[in-house]
């Protein structure tokens, strides 16, 4: 369980996050990596980035668990590849060992290369070094224009939500099972994390790698980033710019499916009009509900599925003439 405890100033500080970061999205690939649970519209990408997996990239695996946790010196917020690269090889003695004992303490064996990297061992960090280059060459860099082009339709979406619906729809609607208890955050996550914050705020990140439960992670001036799947996962973002900018941000299916649902069908009807079987067609209606865009009911055997209000909003500006 994962409990953020906030003040009404953290609530006045809640923001969305201007640029993707390179570092948090390479930990949490290596993390994704690591889980045989990937989502039918992620295989691709877990199987050719790990066919293809350099040896220079393969100690990463011992930093960040397959529950996307790992040491917070490794995924520094930072707009640039160089720069967050920098940050990471200038962490001072004291946080690397807090940090890698912390992530040890939750699950993480402690391997003599981590026990290494602990001591500033130059040759380990060297190794360090050549794990980050290599991974983000491999499995970040050829995507990261798809990446930012779908990180600019996600923020503006969910400032979006935050303008029209407020900040509880906002975060609630970020992952599964996320709500609010007074003041207090809770998510489910395989373990417990609690969270007590003193008014510096929350910066809401969206990860296109990562697919599952949120994370939070604290940051040096006392702001915690709330880290959250995109509601469209990177392999269903379109290769090349797209002149449909519902698809830039929902990516070709689910947008042709938001599209069919201004009116009522059910999993079967949709299933049958876009040729998917229906339990691909259910996985669609579920991130598209889960976003806020569709509502679903349960009618006998039959479920159907209909635009919220916020659906037909979006299709409607979407595809509003450019004045």
């Amino acid at each position: 369980m994962l409990r953020i405890h906030c003040t009404p100033q953290d609530l006045l500080n809640v923001t969305v996050a201007d640029h993707p970061a390179p570092l948090l999205e390479l930990s949490l690939a290596f993390a994704a990596l690591q889980r045989h649970d990937v989502p039918p519209e992620q295989g691709r990408w877990w199987r050719r980035s790990l066919r293809g997996l350099p040896r220079a990239a393969r100690p990463l695996f011992q930093l960040v668990s397959p529950q996307g946790a790992g040491p917070l010196f490794l995924d520094p917020p930072s707009e640039g590849f160089e720069e967050g690269l920098e940050s990471v090889l200038a962490t001072p003695r004291a946080r690397v060992r807090a940090e890698l004992q912390r992530v040890c303490a939750t699950g993480l064996p402690a391997t003599p290369w981590l026990r290494s990297l602990a001591d500033l061992d130059r040759s380990a960090w060297h190794e360090l070094e050549l794990a980050v280059r290599a991974g983000h060459r491999h499995v970040i860099r050829r995507d990261w224009a798809r990446l930012a082009s779908g990180f600019r339709a996600e923020t503006a979406w969910r400032s979006r939500v935050i303008a029209q619906q407020g900040l509880q729809a906002a975060i609630t609607s970020l992952a599964p099972g996320t709500r609010w208890r007074g003041t207090t955050l809770e998510a489910d996550l395989p373990r417990d994390v609690e969270i007590t914050l003193q008014g510096q705020g929350i910066v809401l990140l969206p990860t296109f790698f990562w697919t599952h439960h949120l994370l939070a992670a604290p940051q040096p001036d006392g702001r915690v980033l709330l880290v959250y799947p995109a509601v469209t996962p990177l392999s269903l973002h379109p290769l090349g710019p797209a002149d449909d900018p519902l698809v830039t941000l929902l990516g070709s299916t689910r947008a042709h499916i938001l599209g069919l649902l201004v009116h009522r069908r059910t999993t079967t009807d949709l299933a049958r009009q876009l040729t998917m079987s229906i339990s691909t067609a259910s996985t669609q209606t579920k991130a598209l509900r889960y976003a806020g865009l569709v509502h679903s009911r349960r009618e006998g055997k039959a479920v159907w599925h209909c635009c919220t209000p916020l659906g037909l909003d979006l299709l409607v500006h979407a595809h509003r003439p450019a004045s």
